[in-house]
């Protein structure tokens, strides 16, 4: 799998995950409500800048013990798969416990996952260990929070997970930010890094104008219009190319 230059990752990272979402929409690869996780799934630290990375994909169980070993044991595996991603890993769990039993994560597997390179974690069950993972900065999603870790295992890696309302595939490209995660499709990433600013400049046509200090209705539909025009010059400029 070939992955982004480090240039568009920090291209993509400049952005908010909104942003990301209204320019894919313009290539019209999938449908608008299509590609992104839902409400369940909610940023930890809301204060992080945004996260971008490659799946490392897992299934998790607490609700009784493992055969043999526990969520430790499994470490270093799953941290030895890294290497097999592209780029930046962000290490995504689907707790298969419902209800969930107890917490996917905590400061030890969050430190181990960012001292092998992870830029960010995502569970579709529980965090703990909050204040002592904020510590150290690393941006983690989960669908709340509880103080135990249960009989935490790692059950199969690197298998298709389903999180927050889509299914995720080993290798897939994730951005996530206080306003959640969306996936991003590999084969228009690099266009959709470029092509934030311009969405971003045509959107503050609309913003400037009613933060002028005066405006009018009409003023408003002609801010509108032309922002809609620049919309509409982008997603043909796309169309033509592909």
């Amino acid at each position: 799998m070939a992955g982004l230059s480090q240039a568009d990752l920090d291209l993509l990272r400049k952005y908010d995950t909104p942003t990301i979402c209204n320019v894919i929409e313009l290539f019209e690869v999938r449908p608008h409500n299509a590609g992104y996780m839902d409400a369940r799934i909610r940023t930890c630290f809301p204060e992080l800048p945004p996260m971008v990375g490659y799946a490392s994909t897992a299934t998790f169980r607490s609700a009784a013990p493992a055969h043999s070993g526990d969520v430790y044991t499994s470490l270093d595996r799953q941290v030895e798969q890294f290497g097999e991603l592209p780029g930046p890993v962000v290490v995504v769990f689907q707790d298969l416990d419902s209800p969930t039993v107890s917490a996917t994560f905590g400061e030890v597997m969050c430190s181990t996952y960012k001292g092998f390179g992870a830029v960010g974690l995502i569970t579709s069950g529980a965090a703990r260990d909050l204040d002592q993972v904020r510590a150290f900065k690393f941006p983690a999603f989960s669908d709340g929070t509880i103080c135990s870790h249960g009989y935490a295992h790692i059950l199969d890696a690197k298998v298709p997970v389903h999180v927050g309302g889509i299914t995720v595939y080993q290798g897939d490209l994730l951005h996530g930010d206080c306003n959640g995660v969306t996936t991003i499709p590999h084969e228009i990433a690099s266009e959709v890094a470029h092509l934030c600013a311009e969405y971003v400049e045509a959107e503050m046509v609309v913003i400037n104008y009613v933060r002028s200090g005066a405006p009018t209705p009409k003023g408003l539909g002609e801010a509108r219009a032309e922002c809609g025009r620049r919309f509409k010059e982008m997603a043909a400029r796309i169309q033509k190319k592909r």
